[in-house]
């Protein structure tokens, strides 16, 4: 079964609303396991964003 439904914000934006609001989170968060794995959820979806935009560009695709 596939899923049809449309989605109306961009990947890039959805994965950068999420990478700010584990940031927001990681803040308020005690240093600690919790903390890290915020950051770390946001240093992913910062990447996954940067990979999206890349392959998303025309062209070869070649690392710089």
């Amino acid at each position: 079964m596939q899923d049809t439904t449309k989605r109306t914000i961009p990947l890039s934006n959805r994965l950068a609303q999420l990478a700010a609001e584990a940031r927001r989170r990681a803040e308020i968060a005690p240093p600690g396991v919790q903390r890290e794995s915020l950051l770390k959820a946001a240093r992913l979806s910062e990447t996954a964003s940067h990979i999206h935009d890349w392959i998303s560009l025309p062209g070869p695709k070649t690392p710089r």
